[in-house]
């Protein structure tokens, strides 16, 4: 049988008192690649385990010299006794009676509102009726009129019986994410979340922090998983647990080792990003502006003047001072003719004229500007340009006819008789997109197409008309977010500590009893696949034997 011989007296680890491998001084450890087959598994519950101060394993010997003890002496006497009306002895700085009852009250007072918010049970039943909340006001429209409410929901036909327009209204169900109704119940999770990781989540994180040693062999085998390695050494399992990514501490005949500690953090984590999240949202729907503008080409508009608040957290900022040029519009089609983009392109100014920002926007790619977003979202016909009998050029405003979906018309008239007749007729013309008007004469007879780009005149009823240019109209929607960063920050952070959860918190202990290590272990997560990890670093340890032995063999 092959061996590999080690020097004894070589140090692999050091701690405060050292546990000899043999009473023999002349015998020489050698190694072998064998182990125990005889395993012990006792799923009793644990018993108390006694908690003593260690430190990490020093690299070298020189390292051991540092461990001294301290003593601290004070620098001068106690203050003396002092004695009060009530003839209690004392050092003159305790509370008054009256004082000392009102924090003890306070105190006792704090615990039972922290163990009220930290039940489960009440903070799932929160969570549920938020989530029906923002069911409801997904179901109920948003920021109507009263009116609109009266008519959708009245008394005479309650909906279910009993829901009718004085629910929507008191309540605020018509602006359900900034009512007090939901911004106290995100209140209340809030502080359930707080008070759980206060009595739960940070204590035990302290106790997973402290270093335990467990000092007898019935403790170590009361964990979830038990063994014993006859003829080994623990510090050759410290190395080989040090070398599967273990902490190890060793201090005498005693080994602790645990790995995992990131996974104890991130629940707390979660908590964090949970009210990451609820800030967000609440400052998104109580603390932003939103508003849209319809904006012919070459005119302008303040940003301030179009915008309203959605909440009493919305508070204007300087940036509403800057003033929108329309330096043009126009649009993409397709082979059909269908409308297939539109853009935009927009200047930003200060208020002395200074251009900040130029940009071409289209839909779903918006121009930002100090918290402020401007989204291309619709168009319009502003006003068709044409000359008549070579006079002009006109501006006919277009109104639109049709509203169906991206189907639209729009439509103009140029009178051809006396404007003021009650009778007046004239030429129609209608278009459906800026590319191509339809033009009908005075008996509403179709009489012509022309494209604005061709400059090709027209004769209707003795009257020469060309069409110059189409004006569009671009629609934009504008729009200030401050919790949308705080929002992707809250999501961000809880998709990383959601993974870093299932992180396993294994703790192993081992003894040194004889010649025999007695290894017990746990952890919070994977059992079976903690089992078989530590069984295949077990299958690692090498087996002490003499030479003496070796030879006999």
């Amino acid at each position: 049988m092959s061996s590999l011989l080690l020097n004894p007296h070589k140090a692999l680890f050091t701690a405060s008192s050292s546990f000899p491998l043999r009473s023999d001084v002349n015998a020489q450890i050698l190694v072998a690649s064998r182990r125990a087959a005889t395993r012990i598994v006792d799923c009793r519950p644990r018993a108390s385990r006694d908690s003593f101060e260690a430190e990490a394993l020093p690299e070298t010997n020189a390292k051991k010299k540092n461990a001294n003890r301290k003593i601290i002496l004070f620098g001068s006497s106690p203050p003396p006794l002092s004695e009060d009306r009530s003839g209690a002895a004392g050092n003159g700085r305790g509370k008054p009676g009256s004082e000392a009852s009102s924090w003890g009250f306070f105190q006792k007072a704090l615990k039972r509102a922290l163990a009220v918010l930290s039940n489960l049970p009440l903070a799932i039943a929160e969570m549920f009726t938020i989530a029906a909340l923002m069911a409801l006001g997904t179901v109920i429209d948003q920021g109507e009129a009263p009116d609109y409410y009266f008519q959708k929901y009245p008394e005479e036909n309650p909906m279910f019986g009993f829901f009718t327009w004085r629910w929507v209204l008191n309540l605020g169900f018509d602006h359900m994410f900034t009512s007090p109704v939901f911004l106290g119940l995100l209140i209340l999770l809030a502080c359930s979340l707080m008070a759980c990781t206060y009595t739960t989540q940070i204590p035990l994180v302290k106790v997973a922090r402290r270093w335990s040693f467990k000092h007898s062999a019935e403790a170590i085998r009361r964990q979830d998983f038990a063994d014993s390695l006859p003829k080994a050494s623990v510090k050759d399992l410290g190395i080989i647990l040090m070398g599967a990514g273990y902490e190890v501490f060793l201090k005498g005949p005693s080994l602790y080792a645990f790995k995992g500690m990131a996974g104890r953090f991130a629940p707390i984590g979660v908590h964090i990003s949970m009210l990451l999240i609820m800030v967000g949202g609440t400052l998104s729907a109580a603390g932003s502006f939103h508003g849209s503008v319809t904006v012919p080409q070459g005119l302008n508009f303040v940003v301030g003047d179009t915008m309203n608040p959605n909440g009493f957290l919305s508070f204007p900022t300087q940036s509403f001072d800057t003033e929108v040029h329309v330096n043009r519009f126009y649009m993409d089609y397709y082979d059909s003719g269908e409308v297939s983009q539109f853009y935009s392109d927009l200047s930003l100014f200060s208020l002395d004229g200074k251009e900040l920002m130029r940009k071409t926007i289209r839909v779903n790619d918006p121009l930002r500007f100090r918290g402020i977003t401007i989204y291309q979202t619709d168009w319009g016909f502003s006003a068709l340009q044409i000359t008549k009998n070579g006079e002009g050029p006109f501006n006919l405003a277009m109104a639109p006819l049709q509203m169906n979906g991206e189907k639209k018309l729009f439509g103009t008239f140029l009178p051809t008789g006396d404007a003021d007749s009650p009778n007046v007729k004239g030429i129609s013309m209608l278009a459906r997109d800026l590319q191509s008007i339809v033009l009908y004469d005075q008996e509403g007879k179709f009489a012509g197409v022309r494209r604005p780009s061709s400059k090709l005149p027209i004769d209707i009823d003795g009257t020469r008309i060309v069409i110059e240019d189409a004006i569009g109209s671009t629609g934009l929607d504008l729009k200030t977010d401050p919790g949308v960063p705080i929002v992707y920050a809250g999501f961000g952070a809880l998709m990383l500590t959601t993974c870093i959860s299932y992180f396993s918190h294994s703790q192993i202990w081992a003894l040194q009893d004889g010649t025999t290590v007695v290894i017990g272990g746990k952890t919070n997560r994977a059992k079976l696949e903690f089992r078989d990890e530590v069984n295949g670093l077990l299958d690692e340890v090498p087996e002490l034997v003499s030479i003496d032995q070796n030879l006999n063999g």
